[in-house]
């Protein structure tokens, strides 16, 4: 996007997320928050071994372009920056990585709360997840992936 505010990617290698810390930064900012989601190698009693990420991608940038300039005017941000990766993310590595920056701690770490929940329920990204022995499932987030009504 050309906002200054708001860099979103979608990309397709691992995310170098300690290259974008620069991207929160403001003069007036007193707060950089960031939210690093990741690979976890067990779900309940499964044991993962990779997942996998698909999306339509013009669609998927144009949402989560709007969600960071929603999140900006509902919490009085002064940038934010979301990156998904797509295709396989072995366990331990960042599928999504999410920062901002505002005036004072608390409107930050809500942006991020309400950013990544607002990304899972309305950005068309698709989670495949592919179990060590073999099986696979797709994930859809719901309300006990912590998500609030």
């Amino acid at each position: 996007m050309t906002d200054c505010n708001i860099c979103v990617q979608i990309i397709d290698t691992p995310i170098q997320w300690d290259q974008l810390t620069s991207k929160v930064a403001a003069p007036d900012a007193g707060a950089h928050g960031w939210f690093v989601g990741v690979t976890r190698r067990t779900t309940g009693s499964r044991v993962t071994e990779t997942l996998a990420y698909e999306a339509h991608r013009p669609m998927a940038t144009r949402e989560l372009e709007k969600i960071a300039a929603a999140a900006i005017e509902k919490f009085s941000l002064f940038q934010v920056v979301i990156v998904h990766r797509l295709g396989e993310v072995p366990v331990g590595e960042a599928s999504v990585v999410v920062g901002c920056s505002s005036g004072h701690r608390p409107e930050t770490f809500e942006a991020l709360s309400w950013i990544m929940n607002t990304l899972k329920r309305e950005v068309p990204i698709w989670k495949r997840e592919q179990y060590v022995d073999g099986s696979t499932e797709w994930v859809h987030p719901t309300p006990a992936d912590g998500e609030q009504a």
